[in-house]
């Protein structure tokens, strides 16, 4: 089947729709709005209790804060709201060597904190590339899959939508940040399942993930070659014995089971039970009240967050 050269249009993606939608808020998706501002309340509600005693006297300073940002986001919502998304196909190009490019500049004039040099201070906030990285990869692999929508099930395609992921996430790892750089290796791996690749690609896609697992946990280090740092290393596998260090590489797992509610109710909301003493958690300058407050607004809007998936 002839493919469409790169750059004109294809036929399906370029027509408009008869029925245009409303135009002005109507544009807007009742229900991902009201999503979106259940989780401000509930991002506020947990702020709230786990910074009441950060800073003294001002025990809203971060409720505030966060109230503030969470209505600069709804405003960002419905502007956004009123572009036209499929033009954002012609910028791809764009688009990806934007991301790039400020991946590449956060290792020039970013700062470093704990070994890690992942933002770029621009005076009223901090710039974290990596994660504006995520959504502009989203907004570039669909453009460029779109390019290739004649083509969707080759194994050319699919190697190109790899490869435009794994040079970012390279970048992205090397600051370092693991976990961003996995995630970038997540979304072209959800581009890749929208778009309707072949199951047999994923196969494939997947020996070269457990291979390169293996040669990077058990091969290299074998060879005394360090290719992650002992505790990424940990990471990665604390998953299989959380219980080994509770304090540190299992606290975040141990922490999210706890989130998810358990079996007896206990904790199930702010008024839960009190906490009862314990050393689980690292250490921290909050209060150990303070904690466990935020852990139990935490469980609840876990709870809550629910109503809203799909």
């Amino acid at each position: 089947m002839p493919t469409a050269p790169l750059g004109t249009s294809v036929k399906g993606f370029d027509e408009k729709p008869r029925n245009d939608p409303a135009p002005g808020l109507l544009r807007i998706d009742p229900v991902l709005l009201l999503g979106a501002i259940a989780l401000i309340g509930l991002s506020c509600l947990v702020v709230a209790t786990a910074t009441k005693d950060d800073i003294p006297g001002q025990p809203d300073y971060y409720l505030y804060r966060q109230i503030t940002y969470g209505v600069i986001g709804l405003v960002l919502m419905v502007l956004i709201s009123q572009f036209d998304y499929s033009r954002l196909r012609e910028w791809r190009f764009g688009i990806y060597g934007f991301m790039i490019g400020t991946i590449l500049l956060t290792f020039a004039i970013g700062g470093a904190a704990k070994g890690s040099t992942r933002w770029i201070d621009l005076g009223f906030f901090q710039y974290q590339s990596s994660e504006m990285g995520k959504l502009l990869l989203v907004l570039a692999l669909a453009g460029f899959m779109v390019e290739r929508v004649r083509r969707l099930t080759d194994r050319d395609t699919t190697s190109r939508m790899v490869l435009l992921a794994v040079v970012p996430a390279m970048l992205v790892i090397a600051q370092p940040d693991l976990g961003s750089g996995l995630v970038y290796l997540a979304i072209v791996a959800s581009v890749l399942f929208v778009a309707g690749t072949k199951w047999t690609h994923f196969a494939a896609l997947g020996t070269l993930a457990l291979t390169a697992v293996l040669v990077v946990l058990v091969a290299a280090p074998a060879l005394g070659v360090e290719v992650l740092k002992p505790y990424q290393v940990d990471r990665l596998t604390a998953f299989m014995n959380p219980t080994d260090d509770p304090r540190e590489q299992g606290y975040q797992l141990k922490q999210s089971v706890a989130a998810s509610g358990p079996a007896s109710g206990r904790a199930a909301g702010p008024t839960g039970p009190p906490r009862p003493s314990s050393t689980s958690c690292p250490n921290t300058t909050r209060t150990s009240s303070s904690r466990w407050s935020a852990r139990r607004s935490a469980s609840w809007a876990a709870r809550w967050c629910w109503l809203y998936m799909p």
